[in-house]
Formats: structure tokens, C-alpha cells, sequence
């Protein structure tokens, strides 16, 4: 059945229901008339007036009756917009009739508008799909139960979607009842990861290196000191210079800065051990800030290293407990898979009342990645509720990403009630938004997911890369089989072409796992290029169809991040682009044997052979990448018989906040019996590290030479070995990546 067939029948079914018990029903409005007008005091706030107005321009579209608006009460035939009508102090909403009077009211002004949306929802049948799509049903009668009586209070009393399509649009936010930025009531200049804003290394490090944290017997500016008084002296002033420079804030973060390497020296380290978890510096430091301001709330994190809560110390009255949940394994719910979360939220809701929740639902290194997690996101909400969380912060990835208006939509709907039926709510949003190519994209979603809970010992990483899945849910056999989903699902749609721009959307992750298990040649259907009988190598013309859908999409849906390291649209096929180049290269080292002097560590599979495989690295160290940490890649390439050649050239890869730099120079040496080795050349990094360095990068080492003869070509890239003082792994052993070795 079409979308326009199911909101038809259910108009229809709508109007029946009501028709059949027109005895105990009220007509507000018939044959384009009404009797009714709307209500809303004179002394009204912003949020209730446009509650009032909303109400009237949606009423008007319904029905086509002309509603007005006054500001005085009558006995009957009003729709009273109010702002005080619930039957507890909680946070809420509520419609219903007392004699002919429609009441539709919040316990707040603001609260008055969701009041009025909710009542369209449930009641009128509309739906607020994203900013530009919304349906509303066309009725020659609004009639409604004399016994209308619903209310409703949501255990969530701040909610956030981190989605452009609630901070750009704070109309859309309110419709779906969430906040229009991801820090409401936060002071601007301070709502996360704050120690390096109140204590700058670039002002103090030099002179007072005690201000900073003890690491291996050194000071570094990667955390700050919770146990020196001058630090202390230092943020409370901070704190307070703020609160006067914003004083209608309610809410300023004193939290750590965005890495684990905290203070160990003696004092700072005999609270962490007294209490079990390095939270217990954390906590006494903030309890002391908090007591300098008890008018306000000073927000903290529980984020990695201080995750676990302390022993003995609890949290002050106006202390608030961010708690984070990134490194759980987003295949099942948090409760089945990530217990030591679960257990930690058990533990700071048994100290603190004020507990917010920093949760996450997308993939970070891959927005547009396909990241099967939608069954997870109602168990993960419910057990936040359940364990007293009233202040949620979705983290998604602001920017579009896989299926971006359903994932934004559904968990705004859940965080207004984490018990709404998922499948019927995700059923409506598909037919509504995608119309005839619901059906299609509906099956993708069902397979994937099912793909992926098949596998039980897969681990859904908010920084993993598509590569992982490709011998599980993005196997070759799974690819294609999305692939005529969306071929089917775009036809389906051909001549609506606003809704094919929406399916087009939707098929971007797909075609960019295609565009990526074709990097990693994964079958004859996705490969880099063909080879002809006569040895000429060339780009598969459907590989070509689906770089230009992706790029045509992402140019019409102004799509322009392809993670958070603000790696563009633009670099991801520029290099795309460059790989597919060199693929059709010949090179003579392709499958020879490649022996190491230096250990890889952990990915590639450690892998000597993943330096001549003919499979490129792309933008993440998962995918075809070679790594080394804290030491040189040395890298020996055996040609097995001697060979002429011109060139060499091979690939590094940088993603500067995972501790992932360029090599500082890379040396080509030859041989012809293996045993000793001459210099080719050195070629130094032409992009050296420094704090405003490209965070996520690729760079060719080509050295081009006269035509020689050797078997044997050693490559060394010559390591940092360490993340320099500036750095927030100052002191830690840093990677350097390398892959494919091209020689001609």
C-alpha cells in the first residue's frame, strides 16, 4: 500500500471511529465552519501565544475553518491554550474537554506548545517528519470524544538530539520536544572539557609546570593538578569571572579535559586510591568549586578514567554528574553488552540525584557508514530512565549521516517516551517520508540488523570503519543485496522527484561501504579495477556509477563532513579519486613477498602482505593500513628476481587525535642480494606535526630516480616515537601507518 493509500484509510478510519459516536462526541469544526475559537490569556509567554497561533494555523489547514483568536474567556466553545494545567508540579502536558470547552495546556509556557503538538499528533493525525516534510490530513469534520481526557509527563525533562535538524531549526525542535542546542542552560565559554580554557599551558606551563599533571616523573598540560591550591584558586576565579559575565546560566562544567592522562602525583593519587577510581580527585576538586556557588550547578564528567565512581565521596547537592557511555559496544542494547557501564550507572545513581547521561548513536570516524544500532536505542533510553536519569544528551553527528532524518526523529520520540512502539513509529516514519520506496528501505533495515545480531561476537565501535563489517552484516553477498533494495526503492520513486532525493540520501552509506570494500577488492563486484586480456587494468564502470551517485547526493544534499576529524566530502573523493589512479598503475611489487625489521601492532592483521596486496588505506587506520607504535616501519619488499625500475612510492596516514602522525622522513634503499643496502633517497615530512596540523590526512612519499636494477627495496619510515608536549598524548608511544608499496 502507498503512503498516500495508509494516511487515506487512516483519515478515514479516523473520521468513522468519531462519526459512529457523534452522541458522545464534539464537533469542532464541519464543512469548513466552526463555533469554536481559540483562547489564550493576555498575559501569555512567547511559547504560549505561539502555541495558540500553531494550533489555529493547523486546525484551519485540517478543516478549512476559519479559526480566531481572542483574549477573553467564555462558558463554551473555546480551545483554551494554557500554561498551568497538569495534575502534578512535574513537567507535562495535558488536552481534554471540561462541557464544550477543549483544554490543551503545559505545566509551562513552553510546555504549552509541546502540549498543542502532541494533541495534532495524537489526535489529528499530523506528523512532523523533519523541517521540510510534515502531513497533514485533510477532514470535512473534526469531531472529537466528549471524554478527551489525556495527560502525560515525560520522566526525561531535558532532552537532546545532537542533530542539525533540531540547532538549525528550533521550530522543528519544538514540534519533536527537544532542546535547540546541545548545552542548554550551560555558560557558552565553558560546557565541556574545560581545565584547558580555565588553566591555558600557553600562559602558565612555563612558569608553573606544578599546575599540571605528573606523568612518569614529568609535568604535562594534559590534565590539571586537582591538588594544588593555586589551581584551585585559579578555576574558581575562572568560574566566577563567567557566572557574572553570563548570570541567567544555571549550569557552568568544571571537567576534565579530553584524554586519560590524569595527575599522579602523591596527593592526587592518594585520593584516587582511597577511593578506588580517579573520579575521587575529580569529585573533591568540584564539591570544593560547588560550595563557592551554590546558586548554580557545576557540571563534571564521568568519562573514561573517571567513569567509575568513588567509594566514599558523593557529589554535592549542585554538582552534576555527566556520565559517558563511548566505549560500548553498540551491537545490543548497553544493559546486554556493556556491564560495566550498566554497573557504573547503577553506582553514581545510588550518590547523586543529579546524573546526566552522555550517550552515543553514531559513528564518528564514518557519518556516513552504515551503523546498524537503531534496536538499541529504545532499551538504552529506558534503562537510562529507569536508573533516574533526567537530563539525556544524544550525541549524534549533527551533520548528515546513514538514514539521518529517521535516526533523529526516532530518538527525539523516545526521549519524550522511551515506551512508544518502535516498529509502528519506524513503519509510519518510512511510509510518511519515503513513500512507495518505504517498503525497500524498510527490508535494508531489517537485514542489516539482522546481519549484525547474527554474529553476536561483532563489536560495533563508535570509531570503527565499514572494513570491519565486511565478514559480517557488509559481506559481499549482503552489499548487493542492499544494493537492489535502493535500486528498486529509487525506481519506485522515479517520478516524485523530491522523494528520490530522500532515497538518494538514504542509499549514501551503502554506496560508500561499496566505495570501500571496492578498496579492499573485497569481490568481483566491488574491486578498484579489472584487468583485461591484454593486461590493461581500468576502473569498473559500476564502480564509477556509484563514486558519481555519492558525490552527486552529497553536492544536492549540501553534505559536506565525512566524520568529526572535519574530513570533507570534498578530500574523501579527491583521494578516492587519486587511489582509483593508482590502482590502474602497474606495479612490480604486487603480491611479492614483504618481510618486516619492525613489529606491526594489532591492525591489518599484522599482516607483511598487506604492503603489496593491491587493497588501498583510506581515511581510517582500520582499512588497509599497516600500523607501528612507538617505533620505525621498516618494510623489505623481495621482487624475487632482479628488476629495472624508476620509482617508488607508498602512502602514511594521519589522524593527529588518535595519536596517529606522519612519518618524519621515509628512506628507499635497494638491493640486489638482500644483504647490504644503498640509499635511494630520504624525502622529509612536507606536513610537520604542529597543533594546527590537518587532523585526518594521507600523503604520498614518491621518489622518482634514473632507471636502476635490484630485487630487494627497503622502505623505512622513520617514527616521532612519541606525541609531543602539546599534544593531549604527551609522553605516549605515537603510530605511524603505512601501506601499499608501488614500485614502476
Amino acid at each position: 500500500m502507498s503512503y498516500s493509500q495508509t494516511m487515506g484509510c487512516l483519515t478515514l478510519l479516523t473520521g468513522l471511529l468519531f462519526s459512529g459516536c457523534e452522541s458522545q462526541s464534539v464537533t469542532i469544526a464541519s464543512g469548513g465552519e466552526t463555533d469554536y475559537e481559540i483562547y489564550v490569556p493576555k498575559d501569555a509567554r512567547e511559547d504560549q501565544k505561539r502555541a495558540a497561533f500553531e494550533l489555529r494555523a493547523y486546525l484551519q489547514s485540517i478543516s478549512g475553518a476559519e479559526f480566531s483568536i481572542v483574549q477573553t474567556r467564555k462558558r463554551d466553545h473555546q480551545i483554551r491554550v494554557e500554561a498551568d494545567k497538569t495534575s502534578s508540579s512535574a513537567s507535562g502536558v495535558y488536552y481534554g474537554f471540561e462541557g464544550s470547552n477543549l483544554i490543551v495546556s503545559g505545566s509551562d509556557a513552553k510546555y504549552s506548545l509541546y502540549a498543542v503538538y502532541t494533541f495534532l499528533e495524537e489526535q489529528l493525525g499530523c506528523r512532523f517528519y523533519t523541517p521540510n516534510h510534515e502531513w497533514v490530513p485533510r477532514q470535512s469534520k473534526i469531531i472529537l470524544p466528549s471524554d478527551l481526557n489525556s495527560q502525560f509527563e515525560p520522566d526525561i525533562t531535558v532532552r537532546t538530539v545532537h542533530s542539525q535538524l533540531f540547532y538549525e531549526d528550533s521550530t522543528f525542535a519544538d514540534k519533536r520536544k527537544v532542546s535547540y542546542e546541545a548545552f542548554p542552560k550551560y555558560v557558552p565559554e565553558a560546557r565541556v572539557h574545560t581545565f584547558h580554557r580555565f588553566i591555558p599551558a600557553d600562559q602558565f606551563l612555563k612558569e608553573h609546570p606544578e599546575y599540571y599533571a605528573l606523568r612518569n616523573g614529568r609535568r604535562i598540560p594534559t590534565q590539571l593538578c586537582l591538588t594544588n591550591e593555586e589551581v584551585f584558586r585559579i578555576v574558581r576565579d575562572s568560574v566566577s569571572a563567567l557566572i557574572k559575565r553570563y548570570p541567567d546560566r544555571e549550569v557552568i562544567s568544571v571537567s576534565q579535559d579530553d584524554n586519560t592522562q590524569y595527575c599522579q602525583c602523591d596527593n592526587c593519587r592518594a585520593i584516587d586510591e582511597s577511593e578506588g577510581s580517579p573520579s575521587g580527585s575529580m569529585i573533591s576538586f568540584v564539591n570544593r568549586i560547588a560550595d563557592e556557588f551554590p546558586d548554580k550547578m557545576i557540571s563534571t564528567l564521568a568519562y573514561q578514567y573517571t567513569r567509575k565512581a568513588p567509594k566514599n565521596l558523593k557529589p554535592k547537592d549542585n554538582v552534576l554528574i555527566t556520565l559517558c557511555s563511548i566505549e560500548c559496544d553498540r551491537s545490543a542494547s548497553i544493559a546486554e553488552k556493556c556491564e560495566d557501564f550498566y554497573q557504573d550507572l547503577v553506582a553514581w545513581g545510588k550518590i547523586s540525584d543529579n546524573v546526566r547521561i552522555w550517550d552515543y548513536t553514531t559513528q564518528f570516524t564514518n557519518f556516513l557508514a552504515p551503523f546498524p544500532n537503531l534496536r538499541t536505542l529504545q532499551p538504552n533510553v529506558q534503562l537510562f530512565r529507569d536508573n533516574s536519569a533526567r537530563w539525556v544528551f544524544e550525541q549524534h553527528s549533527r551533520q548528515p549521516s546513514e538514514l539521518f532524518e529517521l535516526r533523529s526523529y526516532l530518538t527525539a520520540k523516545l526521549l519524550w517516551n522511551p515506551d512508544l512502539d518502535v516498529q509502528t513509529t519506524t513503519e509510519d516514519f518510512l511510509e510518511g517520508y519515503y513513500e512507495e520506496a518505504a517498503p525497500f528501505i524498510h527490508q535494508y533495515i531489517e537485514l542489516i540488523h539482522d546481519e549484525l545480531e547474527a554474529d553476536s561476537t561483532f563489536f560495533l565501535f563508535l570509531y570503527g570503519d565499514p572494513s570491519q563489517g565486511f565478514g559480517s552484516f557488509l559481506g559481499p553477498d549482503q552489499l548487493v543485496q542492499y544494493e537492489r533494495w535502493f535500486d528498486e526503492a529509487e525506481n519506485a520513486v522515479k517520478d516524485k522527484p523530491s522523494v528520490l532525493q530522500r532515497v538518494r540520501r538514504a542509499r549514501l552509506s551503502v554506496d560508500y561501504a561499496g566505495l570501500e570494500a571496492a578498496r579492499k577488492n573485497l569481490s568481483s563486484d566491488f574491486t578498484l579495477a579489472t584487468t583485461s586480456e591484454e593486461g590493461a587494468k581500468a576502473t569498473p564502470s559500476k564502480l564509477m556509477q556509484r563514486l558519481t551517485r555519492f558525490e552527486q547526493t552529497c553536492k544536492e544534499s549540501d553534505i559536506t563532513a565525512m566524520n568529526e576529524m572535519r574530513f570533507t566530502v570534498d578530500e574523501y573523493l579527491s583521494g578516492y579519486r587519486a587511489t582509483l589512479a593508482r590502482s590502474t598503475q602497474k606495479n612490480i611489487a604486487l603480491d611479492k613477498p614483504v618481510t618486516l625489521e619492525t613489529a606491526p601492532k594489532k591492525y591489518a592483521n599484522e599482516d607483511p602482505q598487506t604492503l603489496t596486496d593491491g587493497a588501498f588505506g583510506g581515511a581510517n587506520f582500520y582499512a588497509n593500513w599497516l600500523g607501528f607504535e612507538g617505533n620505525d616501519a621498516v618494510a623489505i619488499v623481495d621482487l624475487e628476481e632482479p628488476t629495472q625500475f624508476s620509482s617508488i612510492s607508498t602512502a602514511f596516514l594521519q589522524v593527529v587525535n588518535h595519536i596517529v602522525f606522519f612519518p618524519e622522513a621515509v628512506e628507499f634503499e635497494y638491493s640486489l642480494s638482500g644483504q647490504t643496502y644503498q640509499s635511494l633517497g630520504v624525502l622529509r615530512n612536507q606536513r610537520p606535526l604542529s597543533p594546527n596540523s590537518k587532523i585526518n590526512d594521507t600523503q604520498y612519499f614518491d621518489l622518482q630516480f634514473p632507471p636502476m636494477e635490484a630485487r630487494f627495496i627497503k622502505v623505512t619510515g622513520k617514527s616521532m616515537k612519541t606525541a609531543p608536549i602539546w599534544h593531549h598524548g604527551a609522553g605516549l608511544p605515537s603510530w605511524i601507518f603505512i601501506d601499499e608499496v608501488m614500485v614502476r
